[in-house]
């Protein structure tokens, strides 16, 4: 424990106030042993990170109360199971290699944060292939992990309110069960718009 607590850079106190409050998994015995691992770590330093971003303790407890028991992401945000993403299941080495240098605990919290990320047990889920696949390659173009979680927080902030107006749109004017079935269109339009729009921005830098 002490070991553990120095590794983390917090005092034994703490590591024990965290024990008490189940916000990391309870150590590997082996007799009178008590085994901690990188995960302990991990787990430790990821708190630390959420701690400096404003989070309580008992909203750190609720995320890891969830992941610990297997609830996926959409459970933690209250959220049904997307119906067009397609979570990802990854060992901590699979995430490390999508990203490589770019798995730092601030950034892990960052994405715990926009609920991108949960674990289930030993493994990591990503909420959506297709978000992990753009991340990974924006990251493999130079771009820091950090800068695209950042920008991905803004999108989703943009994301909501054109969401709701479709939505609105869709049941002023056509039966609430057209809603799943017309959502196609509406990311047909947005699709369309962005790419409109990509193009005025580059014309203005020519």
């Amino acid at each position: 424990m002490e070991e553990l607590a120095r590794r983390a850079g917090i005092t034994v106190r703490t590591l024990r106030f965290y024990r008490e409050r189940k916000l990391i998994p309870p150590p590997r015995r082996e007799g009178r042993i008590a085994w901690y691992d990188d995960r302990h770590l991990a787990r430790l330093r990821t708190i630390t990170a959420l701690l400096e971003r404003g989070h309580t303790l008992n909203g750190i407890a609720e995320l890891a109360e969830a992941f610990d028991h297997g609830r996926d992401v959409g459970d933690l945000l209250g959220m049904d199971t997307p119906t067009e993403e397609t979570p990802v299941r990854l060992t901590p080495e699979e995430l490390a290699d999508h990203f490589t240098g770019e798995v730092t605990p601030e950034n892990l919290a960052a994405a715990m944060d926009l609920g991108y990320l949960g674990t289930d047990g030993e493994e990591i889920v990503h909420i959506s292939r297709r978000l992990l696949e753009v991340s990974s390659a924006l990251v493999r173009e130079g771009i820091p992990l950090a800068e695209v979680l950042r920008a991905g927080r803004e999108v989703r902030a943009h994301a909501e309110t054109m969401a709701g107006l479709f939505a609105e749109l869709i049941l002023r004017h056509a039966p609430e069960d057209a809603v799943h079935r017309l959502r196609p269109l509406a990311r047909s339009v947005v699709d369309a718009e962005l790419s409109l729009a990509m193009d005025r921005r580059l014309h203005q830098r020519d």
